[in-house]
């Protein structure tokens, strides 16, 4: 998280404003210290839910249908099997994504460059139109206009920014990407198996690790949405779809490994 403090003097913790107290928010004004919150890596974040999200949901999805047939040493040989390709598929995912936005905005900056390069006055009335947006006139933003126009590096980068939509992208976040959603994966996903390393009755390893996963699922999905909520009730809500899902995924998976064990007699 960063934080950028204005320099406002608080003079007393009293005297600080409250949502609750419309009144003290506006005597409060000029005299109290703004500290803004934001995040620094909202992609890593991206990625570790999106590892922790399937880490929870489909090692254990597989080792509750696994479980159905009996054998602990079943469930724990297809549990790590699975876990290692996951983990290594979702890096990779997230490896091949990264670099593709990375080609992407390549290929798009330097388009840019060549208009800006070919068509400067066309490049221009574009930048006039986006402060148009912004309801700000000609006039007023000439001087910003023909102050990008001499130095085309941050020309370019402006365009990129504000008419193209795209940041560019680090180029350390190909691996670090692959790093975070892979053993993002591999950690989450180890938990639902934990049962079955100690005890060797499957279906009594089932339940332990039922309870293991909703717990998980239930503390991953507060953290999610905490992360991204305004209120209490939003964070319950996430908490409890996390669940659900999660649910649902072993439930079908379960469902189905075992309706084959009986159709097949395998």
């Amino acid at each position: 998280m960063t934080e950028k403090t204005h320099n406002f003097v608080v003079t007393s913790i009293d005297a600080r404003p409250t949502m609750s107290n419309p009144a003290s928010l506006e005597e409060g004004k000029g005299n109290i210290q703004h500290v803004e919150h934001h995040s620094s890596q909202p992609r890593l974040m991206s990625d570790m839910i999106i590892g922790f999200s399937d880490g929870l949901t489909v090692p254990f999805a597989l080792t509750a249908g696994i479980s159905s047939l009996g054998s602990t040493k079943l469930v724990i040989m297809s549990g790590l099997a699975e876990l290692f390709s996951g983990a290594i598929s979702m890096g990779l995912g997230g490896y091949l994504g990264n670099k593709s936005e990375i080609e992407f905005y390549r290929r798009e900056r330097h388009r840019e460059q060549m208009e800006v390069d070919l068509f400067p006055e066309k490049e221009k009335e574009e930048i006039y139109d986006i402060f148009a947006e912004y309801e700000i006139d000609r006039e007023s933003s000439r001087g910003v206009v023909e102050s990008l126009a001499r130095r085309k590096e941050l020309w370019v980068d402006f365009m990129m920014k504000f008419e193209l939509e795209l940041m560019k992208p680090e180029d350390s976040r190909v691996w670090v990407s692959a790093v975070t959603i892979g053993l993002s994966y591999m950690i989450s996903g180890i938990f639902p198996m934990i049962p079955y390393f100690i005890m060797k009755d499957a279906t009594k390893a089932l339940f332990v690790s039922i309870g293991i996963t909703a717990f998980m699922l239930l503390s991953f999905g507060v953290v999610k949405s905490y992360m991204v909520a305004t209120s209490r009730r939003q964070i319950v809500v996430g908490a409890i779809e996390t669940l659900i899902v999660g649910a649902a995924a072993a439930g079908v998976s379960y469902g189905m490994v075992r309706g084959l064990d009986r159709a097949t007699n395998f």
